[in-house]
């Protein structure tokens, strides 16, 4: 005990900065987010409460929170609030409902930035505007850093492989400067964030640090009990001793006056060392051999472009909350077929496909005009045939190994 005790009381030299991502689709079913919010983001929330010393970043996807909303979830919005008030929790911009950035256009990517920031005016004061941006998935393009940039954000998360296309060789002590868009630029280490992080933060804190070290882990907020079945509390445990300290990334810029410029490669938080080489960054959403992914992007270009051709339809705004829901990441990501057994299931669900492309078949058919009655023909023949294609797929290659 008196050993517990010293560890907790003698200061180390480790900072820890610690960003969590909060989301869930916006059409998943109810008792999914009741779940995730009920074992992993209250916990959270507790967590910061119950610790003022600790503080976070984190980004809230605006779609979990009108999905909140609508399950009377309003006052862990406020507590949150008070956390946000406090500085205990540094929230961060993004896009509404989470499409994958680099793979829609331009302006579909600014309309979800500015849904995002009207809801989080709605909920933290009309004046309230996040200094830094997280981009689904870390997936980074030049391009969308400029518009982000435009929109007046300060500083983006990256993950490691950015900087050289190596995992192992960033400097995560350095505020690195995008030369695409003028953005600071953070670093999180992919080795420890693809950990249970409070584990390996007690392992380092058993360390005796000879020199400062800072620590910047990225990960999912379902990790943090959804995830992770945390039997002994590591979580809650480490967060009560007082042996070292957490700082937020605003925080982190803010104590730099000197930033690295870098052009950072395309990529993503998944993004691996031979796809960077391949040139094909976002593999898991869009791969080129993925007959699936395929036809699921020629179908959400075909929704998109006829939504947007339509701006004057009296469901024109029916029609998008349709669309927006269908171009969330997930669709996209649930066709992959990758093997993750070791961390989860093979990436392969034809249910979550089906959902995607129901939402963007029914923004479509939201189309009041008569001139529509064509290309809604042409979009539910796309529909039938990924359909057919997709339950093919599953009883032939994917039923009994997912």
């Amino acid at each position: 005990m008196a050993i517990i005790r010293k560890m907790e009381t003698e200061k180390s030299n480790l900072t820890w900065i610690n960003f969590l991502h909060i989301y869930q689709p916006v059409n998943t079913d109810a008792h999914i987010i009741k779940e995730a919010t009920d074992k992993s983001y209250t916990r959270i929330v507790r967590a910061l409460e119950s610790n003022a010393h600790i503080k976070f970043t984190i980004n809230i996807s605006g779609c979990l929170f009108l999905r909140w909303e609508e399950m009377g979830y309003e006052d862990l919005i406020k507590r949150i609030g008070k956390l946000v008030k406090k500085g205990q929790i540094d929230l961060t911009g993004t896009a509404a409902y989470h499409p994958l950035l680099p793979l829609v256009p331009g302006k579909e990517v600014i309309k979800q930035i500015k849904e995002n920031e009207a809801i989080l005016k709605k909920h933290f004061g009309k004046s309230f505007k996040p200094r830094g941006f997280f981009m689904p998935e870390l997936a980074y393009s030049p391009g969308v850093a400029k518009l982000v940039a435009e929109l007046g954000y300060k500083w983006l998360l990256m993950d490691e492989i950015a900087v050289t296309g190596q995992v192992g060789e960033a400097d995560f002590d350095k505020v690195y400067l995008d030369k695409n868009s003028d953005l600071k630029v953070v670093i999180r280490s992919r080795k420890l964030s693809n950990s249970y992080v409070p584990e390996t933060i007690v392992k380092i804190l058993k360390k005796k640090l000879d020199k400062d070290r800072l620590v910047i882990t990225a990960t999912d907020g379902e990790l943090y009990g959804l995830r992770h079945i945390d039997h002994t509390a590591v979580f809650e445990n480490l967060l009560k001793q007082k042996n070292f300290n957490t700082i937020t990334i605003s925080e982190f810029i803010k104590s730099k006056s000197d930033y690295t410029p870098i052009k950072p490669l395309f990529h993503s938080w998944a993004t691996t060392e031979e796809e960077i080489k391949k040139k094909e960054p976002f593999n898991l959403w869009q791969e080129k051999t993925n007959v699936v992914q395929n036809k699921l992007w020629d179908f959400a270009r075909l929704a998109y472009n006829t939504i947007e051709d339509n701006h004057d339809d009296p469901n024109y705004n029916w029609a998008r909350w349709h669309l927006v829901r269908g171009l969330a990441s997930c669709t996209f990501w649930w066709a992959s077929a990758k093997d993750f057994r070791l961390y989860g299931p093979i990436s392969w669900s034809p249910d979550e496909i089906e959902r995607g492309i129901n939402e963007l078949v029914r923004s479509v058919r939201a189309l009041e005009k008569e001139e529509t009655r064509e290309v809604k023909m042409k979009a539910e023949k796309q529909w039938i045939a990924i359909k057919k294609m997709v339950w093919e797929r599953h009883w032939i290659y994917y039923w009994k190994k997912t």
